[in-house]
């Protein structure tokens, strides 16, 4: 397995390009360590200082920042399709497997290499949301900071089940460009999906449930958003904002279950295209 990172990051390294945006995809993530510090000045009448409302206390800031930081996960989503793009377009996949490296063993150099990425990701993002909490929260008791850290576990899946959707398409259109704007495709045609099982049915619950289950709902489905929660906790009186925002096992295992349909058909195609 560390053969084979080693090799994919050797490529990474060597092109400027992936290199720019796979730093850019770890910096970005960090930005909320700027919000925890912005001061908005309302005309000299009061400062708001988003870290004194109370949203970077434990252990609400678990949810609060790997929701915000898997927005940024669109930028090494392109280094993962111009892994397959220059493979094809450099002849270097053909190299490889004339080099002894089997088309199995290609499928999972990538997919290590998107595993390895997104454990980085989470580790980082981890003690950026650790050491946020430590400054700003009024809880310091050991059972309320690492309370609710499986979000974590759930950011760190949400990244490895769409960076393999991205493995796949890369595979299958052999085009970066071809393959991010598949992406947005797909978005729209699972709203569709939802739309359609709503005039069906006439249940919103059920249109829910069937979109919770594609292959870009159940990723957004993972880390729901903070907002409801975030009012709940300055306005405790409002009964009717309460929503199940938790990280559930049958919501992982559906993502596991994508990610290893994901690379599975991205082997298959591998196996079965003439190179």
């Amino acid at each position: 397995m560390l053969r084979l990172i080693n090799l994919e990051l050797q490529k990474l390294l060597l092109n400027r390009t992936s290199k720019i945006l796979i730093f850019i995809s770890f910096i970005l993530p960090f930005t909320v360590l700027i919000l925890s510090s912005i001061k908005i000045n309302f005309f000299g009448f009061f400062t708001l200082e988003l870290g004194e409302l109370g949203i970077f206390n434990f252990p609400i800031i678990w949810h609060i920042t790997t929701f915000f930081a898997s927005y940024f996960k669109l930028f090494f989503a392109i280094v993962v399709v111009s892994m397959i793009s220059n493979e094809y377009s450099n002849k270097t996949l053909k190299q490889n497997l004339i080099d002894g490296l089997s088309k199995k063993e290609f499928i999972l150099s990538k997919f290590y290499t998107i595993v390895f990425f997104s454990l980085v990701a989470t580790l980082l993002i981890g003690l950026a949301t650790f050491f946020i909490g430590l400054y700003y929260s009024s809880y310091t008791e050991a059972s309320i900071i690492f309370r609710e850290m499986d979000f974590l576990l759930a950011y760190f899946m949400k990244l490895t089940g769409f960076f393999s959707l991205c493995l796949l398409l890369g595979m299958l259109l052999r085009k970066s460009a071809f393959a991010l704007g598949f992406l947005f495709i797909l978005y729209i045609l699972e709203w569709l999906i939802y739309w359609g099982v709503y005039e069906i049915t006439e249940s919103t619950n059920a249109a829910w449930q069937v979109w919770n289950r594609l292959p870009l709902g159940s990723m957004y489905k993972l880390i729901d958003q903070p907002f409801q929660r975030i009012i709940m906790t300055k306005y405790p009186d409002k009964i009717d904002l309460t929503y199940d925002y938790a990280v559930h096992w049958h919501e992982i295992l559906t993502v596991m279950a994508w990610t290893g349909i994901f690379v599975f058909l991205s082997f298959r195609l591998l196996k079965k295209r003439d190179l």
